[in-house]
């Protein structure tokens, strides 16, 4: 006997709350464990990591009968592809955040007194952020987040947990109200991403690429300032058009680039993959 569309939904929430609780709780453990030894900053990154990992293991295990894999982390030519293109995609929208002030007087680029480019500090950084944007992508685009995608449909699913994805950074330090704006723009555009590809490896791409990017030249990244190249950006300009000490996260030249990449998204040669998490929507 079939169950009930209602039964089904509710089997859905179930899953997804027990998702929920083990990424709570790892977060939890996780945190305290790095914080002591690495600082915050690691912390965030590498517990988010690993709590993600653990919660979408477990429940992919579990309710799935499946491996990491399952949630779009195959590797394959295709993948290969669509992280590159996402690396392009989020990459060069940072560079024109930065670039275009630069270009038209609005901000400078400086040696920073004292500092220059320490590969050994560059190569740590850069495997922090691919951590914390893979951590980021599995917690928001993983297992919960396709589940519900597969019961409540694309736009029920990509808004409200676009939402969720901006209000989860309002602990960073110097939030503001655009930033927010920005942070759920972003949410939205990575959701669709996911479901453009249906893969994990092009919202990563984007995420990644942007990430590493914003910290060559000085800026702030969601409040957060890392010294890596020597060069940082002096900003001409108000805080609508440089984000102020968030960062141009929370500038309005973000919100015109998440628009590109919403081009971009619809655009883009990208390499769709079979979901398998997405039974009902591959099937139609």
């Amino acid at each position: 006997m079939a169950e009930s569309p209602r039964t089904k939904l509710l089997g859905a929430l179930l899953r997804v709350g027990v998702f929920a609780f083990i990424e709570i709780a790892g977060l939890m453990i996780f945190g305290r464990v790095i914080y002591p030894l690495a600082g915050y900053f690691a912390a965030a990154a590498l517990s988010t990591f690993a709590a993600a990992a653990v919660a979408n293991t477990i429940a992919v295990r579990i309710y799935e009968r499946q491996t990491l894999t399952a949630i779009g982390l195959g590797w394959t030519a295709a993948s290969r592809r669509n992280l590159l293109l996402g690396l392009a995609a989020g990459g060069g929208a940072a560079l024109v955040v930065i670039g275009f002030p630069v270009m038209a007087g609005t901000a400078e680029l400086y040696r920073v007194p004292g500092q220059s480019l320490n590969w050994g500090s560059l190569l740590f950084v850069s495997l922090l952020l691919f951590f914390g944007a893979a951590g980021e992508e599995m917690l928001f685009r993983g297992y919960g987040f396709q589940v519900l995608m597969d019961n409540l449909g694309p736009f029920a699913t990509i808004l409200p947990v676009g939402v969720l994805f901006g209000i989860a950074h309002g602990g960073n330090q110097y939030f503001s109200g655009m930033g927010l704006a920005n942070t759920i723009g972003w949410g939205i555009i990575l959701g669709t991403a996911f479901y453009r590809s249906g893969d994990l490896w092009l919202p990563i791409g984007m995420h990644f690429g942007w990430n590493w990017v914003l910290p060559l030249f000085g800026v702030s990244l969601s409040g957060f300032t890392m010294g890596v190249t020597g060069i940082a950006t002096r900003w001409h300009t108000t805080a609508l058009w440089s984000g102020g000490a968030y960062g141009p996260e929370a500038s309005i030249l973000t919100t015109l680039v998440l628009f590109g990449l919403a081009y971009f998204l619809w655009k883009a040669p990208v390499l769709h993959q079979r979901a398998v998490l997405l039974r009902s929507l591959e099937e139609d």
